[in-house]
């Protein structure tokens, strides 16, 4: 049984990383394990988890900011800022339930480690794009910390941000800080019926081109469409394109029905309220519209919105994959039937002719570990990957070969 570290505070994980160190012992950092089924299978001598690393430190709803350890579950965070009115703004997506995790078990820290982002992301800005500053562990057992409390305070290299995405192959992050946002005053949602895909990616570009500042932006074929659990849109058997609106409630109506007027070519839309539009946008957070059948695959495919229906056709010809598009486009959730490589050869095929990157999100462990999870680097780009993560993590011990296999 592999030996499990549970620091609860940040000079105890610092202690336990220094000691694995000098020791050489490589190590899987965790934090509540809503990750640990995405991503390659680390190869590791010890497991670190952060879950006793949690509690918010700083919340200053006025200046519209907040720390916390990075072991704090995401929706405890939300909680404490739904009270005050303020949220997340790039609305976290909760993987667990996909790839047979907990439900509710993401970590704030695991947010950044990931910076994986909601529908919002179109308006609002990623992850990254959020996070103020942090403290971390690196593979050497030396402390720092990067940022602050306010976005212009540094010169030179952000290595916070620059932690972001770094799947914890970099450094274990204690506490990281980051900006929240008021929730809307309002919220509404227009649904476009039976669209195909390529005239959907239309509208809804149609729709981000206008000043009328769409939150959400999000096309499922009939598929995905007939898993939502909002009654006006479960019974549709239909594609569904679907537009969200968020602002202030003098407001909302008047924008509804320029953008209305803008995208009248496409057809009538179905109109959700606001109670209607929080339930149809949470469902997104959790991938709960995708079928996940036994022995599939997940992958997470970013690339031009534009190029997506692209992407979804030419992958279409080798399988009966099912996809689901978000950013407008941007990003495609694309569900693939069993094989032996969870299709990365005929995925991967039509991403680099369409440009772009993908990422397999749900796999066996042994697929996981014989195919590259994340997009294959260009030469230049692993080198310098290479000589960060060498400045880091010297020996290689954090969270060897999650990301690729060798390093």
């Amino acid at each position: 049984m592999t030996e499990l570290f549970r620091p609860a505070a940040e000079w105890e994980l610092q202690s336990m990383v220094a000691r694995l160190a000098r020791e050489k012992r490589a190590i899987e950092v965790v934090g509540h394990g809503a990750l640990r089924n995405t991503g390659r299978v680390a190869n590791a001598d010890v497991v670190l988890t952060t879950v006793g690393l949690k509690g918010v430190t700083l919340y200053e709803p006025t200046e519209l900011v907040m720390s916390a350890r990075s072991g704090t579950p995401v929706f405890e965070i939300e909680s404490v800022l739904a009270a005050r009115g303020q949220m997340l703004a790039f609305e976290p997506v909760d993987l667990g339930p996909t790839t047979g995790a907990p439900g509710g078990a993401l970590t704030i820290g695991g947010v950044f480690a990931t910076n994986f982002s909601g529908s919002r992301r179109i308006s609002a800005g990623s992850a990254r794009d959020n996070l103020l500053g942090v403290r971390a562990v690196n593979g050497r057992g030396e402390l720092f910390k990067s940022g602050g409390r306010v976005m212009k305070n540094v010169a030179g290299l952000d290595v916070a941000r620059g932690l972001t995405g770094s799947w914890g192959t970099l450094a274990i992050m204690t506490e990281v800080t980051f900006k929240v946002a008021p929730l809307p005053q309002t919220m509404q949602t227009l649904a476009y019926v039976g669209l195909p895909d390529d005239l959907a990616i239309e509208a809804l570009n149609v729709a981000m081109a206008t000043p009328l500042e769409v939150s959400g932006a999000v096309h499922l074929p009939k598929n995905c469409a007939e898993r939502l659990r909002v009654p006006k849109l479960k019974d549709a058997r239909k594609s569904l394109t679907l537009l969200r609106l968020e602002t202030f409630s003098t407001s909302i109506d008047e924008r509804r029905e320029k953008l209305k007027a803008a995208l009248k070519v496409y057809g009538t839309p179905i109109e959700l309220d606001q109670e209607e539009t929080f339930s149809l946008w949470s469902e997104f957070r959790t991938l709960s519209v995708m079928p996940f059948s036994t022995g599939t695959s997940l992958w997470r495919i970013a690339t031009l919105p534009t190029k997506a229906p692209e992407i979804v056709a030419a992958i279409h010809k080798f399988m009966d994959a099912v996809a689901f598009y978000d950013w407008a486009g941007g990003l495609v959730w694309l569900e693939v039937p069993a094989a032996a490589d969870a299709g990365a050869a005929d995925v991967r095929r039509a991403v680099a002719v369409s440009g772009g990157h993908a990422t397999l999100i749900r796999a066996e462990p042994e697929i996981r570990s014989s195919v590259d999870v994340f997009e294959p680097l260009k030469p230049e780009i692993e080198r310098l990957t290479r000589g960060i993560k060498q400045a880091f993590d010297p020996n290689g011990l954090l969270n060897r070969g999650r990301m690729y296999a060798d390093f």
